[in-house]
């Protein structure tokens, strides 16, 4: 499965940065496959391990802030794997070919 999601530190300070870095942490450190952009953090793997990831990453950030904004969207597919670089090698050579 694939688990897209952004954690936002609130009620805190007004740069949330050092806490994502934190979040972003904890998911590199995992050994799941994972990508970050602007917007959220993607990881790949079993389901059991990816939301262990996301609760991981969570706490990190709840241990520093009073509250904690959570978006998670998933793409629940058995059998399928190397998700995280398929879907973006099928879009790409589509558009290559023009």
């Amino acid at each position: 499965m694939l688990v897209a999601f952004s954690i936002t530190p609130l009620g805190g300070d007004d740069s949330v940065g050092d806490l994502v870095a934190e979040a972003v942490r904890v998911v590199r450190e995992s050994g799941l496959p994972n990508r970050t952009d602007a917007m959220f953090t993607t990881v790949e793997g079993e389901w059991d391990e990816v939301m262990a990831v996301v609760k991981r990453a969570v706490d990190v950030v709840a241990a520093q802030a009073p509250r904690v904004s959570v978006v998670l969207k998933a793409d629940v597919r058995p059998g399928v794997t190397d998700a995280l670089n398929g879907k973006v090698a099928r879009i790409e050579a589509r558009l290559a070919e023009g």
